[in-house]
């Protein structure tokens, strides 16, 4: 009898979550076709143009966390959100176990700079949104330390994975060095973001329709700041800086064990 609750529910989580990103989806739509034209007409101004949409996204988000949670596809816990809400002119940095990290941390801001690979914005639908939002494009590295200096000059934050792409369960992640370089050369310290999903789900290895036997638990812990000035008083070397920095991420951020 419990196998065939145990069945029954896994099957359910598959019928949820697909209901679930078909939302998604056609929220993607509205935004891209009815919210944001609506904004571009009644906002003049470029930047409040832009963090009306980074408030449609985060309000779409957390719609969206919250119709996983009451569908019972997921269950989450978000420990700091407060700490979050209240960061200015930061570097947010996270591990990235699942498909669904990024939407989970945007979901708690309010105002949110992200990079974007060059595969959302050549997405016919997607890249209205990360346009419109004034996200940053990863692909231009001539501009991109004057674009982050530019965001975090007026309050913003920049959500960044410093592993580049979601991790393989059980394996100890690579980190990418662009936001060590970013946090080093524009003098900025950095969020920390811990994020554990119990059991695995959403990964880069599955389909989204591979949901595990028990429902999946996401713990997402705010944890303290990494203070930049100590990296850069070390050295002359921004670039050593940095590959300090990364160390310090790789060593301590996220430890053989937290996987």
């Amino acid at each position: 009898m419990a196998q065939t609750m145990n069945r029954l529910n896994q099957f359910w989580r598959v019928l949820a979550t697909g209901f679930c990103f078909s939302v998604f989806g056609l929220g993607g739509l509205a935004l891209s076709f009815i919210v944001i034209p609506t904004i571009r007409i009644f906002v003049s101004d470029q930047t409040e143009r832009e963090y009306k949409v980074q408030g449609a996204i985060q309000y779409s988000f957390n719609t969206f966390c919250k119709l996983m949670k009451f569908s019972g596809a997921i269950d989450y816990e978000i420990i700091g959100a407060d700490l979050l809400q209240q960061d200015r002119n930061c570097l947010i940095v996270a591990n990235h176990p699942s498909l669904i990290d990024y939407v989970l941390i945007a979901s708690q801001l309010n105002r949110c700079d992200c990079l974007v690979k060059s595969a959302i914005w050549s997405n016919p639908f997607m890249k209205h949104i990360v346009k419109a939002a004034g996200y940053i494009p990863n692909e231009t590295p001539d501009d991109l330390l004057a674009l982050c200096e530019e965001r975090f000059n007026k309050g913003n934050v920049l959500l960044i994975f410093p592993e580049g792409t979601r991790t393989t369960p059980g394996v100890k992640p690579k980190l990418q060095r662009g936001a060590a370089q970013i946090a080093v050369r524009t003098e900025r310290d950095l969020r920390v973001v811990h994020i554990t999903v119990t059991p695995s789900f959403l990964t880069k290895e599955k389909k989204w329709y591979q949901v595990p036997t028990t429902k999946p638990f996401f713990k997402i812990e705010v944890k303290d700041k990494v203070e930049i000035e100590p990296f850069i008083k070390q050295t002359t070397s921004p670039t050593i800086a940095a590959r300090r920095l990364q160390q310090h991420l790789a060593d301590n951020i996220f430890p053989e064990n937290f996987y």
